[in-house]
């Protein structure tokens, strides 16, 4: 038996082939683009995401010179809240409004203060933030109200890869979670929302568990992918959820951290809990539990900016170049903190107008101390969701990290050492694309359930202990970085009417 697992992210859809025994035996990458129409928007072409997808399995099952008939099923991990809508034909009606466009803060007002919190609370779990996807649909009914009347489907972006595999419209209830529109507690949907927001029930899709068969393919798919019609297609699961079961965060007490394009804090829960002041995520989990989450816009993504863009005439390898020097630079940056708001932030700070900033620049600085910065400063913002999960007596024996960030060992110790807790390194490398194999296997059979899958693939293949002088300095420097945001609030509203 053999499983695929498609993780659809911002920038490439990664491609997986996992045996039975839990190994990868190939896999592939593709790109594809981001647009970014206005400051605060990102939109993308949901029939690249197909294109990339579709020829990625065929080229993936050719070049693996595995017996296609053994390929059972396939699982998904996907970017989370992209709003992606279609017409009676199921064409696209429009690009897709990406999880970290930030357009939607006179809707997310609307629906937090007008509709009220409490009540979004009460119906969802979670207030109404600009990523989510029911203030995209309140922004396309508001100024395109010619495509919202044309709706007839409305899909997450994973799940508009599966409609184009199987022609099923379907969704799994982690990554439903966070279209604001799902009864998190009864993992159903919300009569209530789809009132609020003018829907009816029939626009959305079946909601699944994870690792519930949704579909087989098409014979089309299957002829052009090499595959049978035969493949089941699970429900798969939003990208930090999958990302977990990759990473065996299925029981309390281990955290996920995820450096990826955003940066994630995810705490498995059995029950049901909300933070009464949502300043955290509460999401169905994808092995029938729950979660909590805190997610931080911009996190690798700050490091790529900073080696791509603004170092990128540097002669050489940049990226190993500038790690190098970040490297030899001291603890806590010589007093330079990176505030790393690039495109705005959601925990703990929901603001759509917060800035990137370098704080504490002096006639000495030099480039390593600014690298070491955005390193620390990612870190410092995924602190800020740790220490949400403290006050809510939520245990934190270790973290295990995921995502290209958790590449760089100096990144990995850097975070060690501002949560102050010990760092897992997993046998896998592969995260949510792994993720999504194990719930294939899972929902063909292989497996009962998601925990099982877990704790017998699963292994820890290192630990990065947190270094005392390094984590009683970090608990200084955050200290000003935590005291910054309050401060520069008003500013950046301001500087945001100016760009």
């Amino acid at each position: 038996m053999n499983f695929i697992g498609v993780d659809l992210g911002t920038s490439s859809v990664k491609i997986v082939i996992m045996n039975e025994a839990g190994q990868i035996t190939a896999s592939l990458s593709k790109d594809y683009d981001v647009s970014y129409p206005k400051v605060n928007w990102a939109e993308q072409n949901p029939e690249d995401w197909w294109t990339a997808t579709r020829d990625g399995i065929r080229d993936l099952v050719k070049a693996s010179n595995i017996d296609s008939t053994s390929i059972n099923g396939i699982g998904f991990s996907g970017q989370m809240h992209g709003l992606v809508i279609l017409d009676k034909e199921g064409r696209v009606l429009r690009p897709a409004i990406l999880w970290c466009d930030q357009r939607t803060q006179e809707e997310c007002d609307y629906l937090n203060n007008v509709i009220g919190q409490d009540k979004i609370s009460l119906y969802t779990g979670n207030m109404a933030l600009t990523g989510f996807t029911a203030p995209k649909l309140l922004w396309v009914k508001k100024h395109e109200k010619d495509t919202f009347d044309k709706i007839a489907h409305i899909l997450l972006p994973k799940d508009f890869i599966r409609y184009k595999l199987t022609g099923v419209f379907a969704t799994d209830v982690s990554d439903a979670s966070g279209m604001l529109m799902l009864d998190v507690e009864n993992r159903k949907w919300s009569k209530e929302m789809i009132e609020i927001l003018d829907l009816k029930e029939e626009m959305l899709p079946e909601v699944y568990e994870s690792w519930e068969v949704t579909g087989k393919l098409t014979k089309e798919v299957a002829d052009y992918t090499g595959l049978t019609e035969e493949t089941a297609v699970v429900g798969g699961a939003g990208d930090q959820a999958a990302g977990a079961v990759g990473t065996g965060i299925v029981e309390s007490g281990i955290l996920s951290v995820a450096l990826g394009t955003s940066g994630v804090v995810f705490a498995s829960s059995d029950n049901y809990e909300v933070d009464e002041a949502n300043r955290l995520h509460s999401f169905c989990h994808s092995n029938g539990k729950w979660h909590q989450m805190g997610v931080m816009l911009s996190a690798a993504s700050c490091l790529k900016w900073w080696v791509e863009d603004v170092n990128k005439d540097l002669d050489g390898d940049t990226f190993e170049k500038l790690l190098e020097e970040a490297g030899a630079a001291p603890v806590g940056s010589s007093g330079v903190v990176f505030l790393p708001y690039l495109m705005g932030e959601r925990t703990p700070y929901s603001d759509p107008n917060a800035k990137g900033v370098f704080f504490g620049l002096n006639i000495t600085t030099r480039r390593a101390d600014m690298t070491r910065a955005v390193l620390e400063g990612v870190c410092f913002g995924l602190r800020d969701s740790l220490e949400i999960l403290k006050s809510l007596k939520v245990p934190v024996e270790a973290v295990r990290v995921s995502g290209g960030g958790a590449k760089s060992p100096l990144w990995r110790q850097i975070l060690a050492d501002i949560f102050g807790v010990r760092v897992q390194v997993i046998s896998s490398k592969e995260g949510p694309a792994y993720g999504a194999a194990i719930l294939a296997a899972v929902g063909c059979g292989l497996y009962e359930t998601v925990d099982e899958a877990c704790e017998k693939l699963i292994k820890v293949t290192a630990n990065v202990e947190p270094i005392l002088e390094n984590v009683e300095r970090y608990n200084k420097v955050y200290r000003v970085y935590n005291s910054l945001y309050p401060i520069l609030k008003e500013s950046f509203k301001e500087i945001s009417k100016l760009q």
